[in-house]
């Protein structure tokens, strides 16, 4: 059996870092009193397998924002080498 890092988790490290990028494009803070939430993931695409000792690179780009609805696209590389690629969409709410 050869452990491998589930791709949810990896959807998951875009989502955070998407929030992250949001927030500081936005020059907000969550203590004032906003959140980002994610709202939807497009485009999902694996391109190899991520095992226990791999070190994830996130790259993640701005696109859009639409009615409080921000898109981003992301990336997860391994050693240089894509492992995942996907569209992230968070909501910008307040608490």
């Amino acid at each position: 059996e050869i452990p491998i890092f589930p791709g949810v988790l990896i959807i998951e490290a875009m989502a955070q870092a998407a929030g992250i990028l949001g927030f500081k494009t936005m020059d907000k803070k969550p203590s004032d009193g906003s959140i980002y939430m994610f709202a939807g993931v497009d485009n999902v695409r694996f391109k190899r397998q991520v095992v226990p000792g791999d070190q994830l690179e996130m790259k993640v780009q701005y696109v859009s924002d639409k009615r409080g609805i921000w898109k981003f696209e992301c990336q997860a590389y391994v050693e240089g080498k894509l492992a995942c690629s996907a569209t992230i969409l968070c909501a910008d709410r307040a608490r």
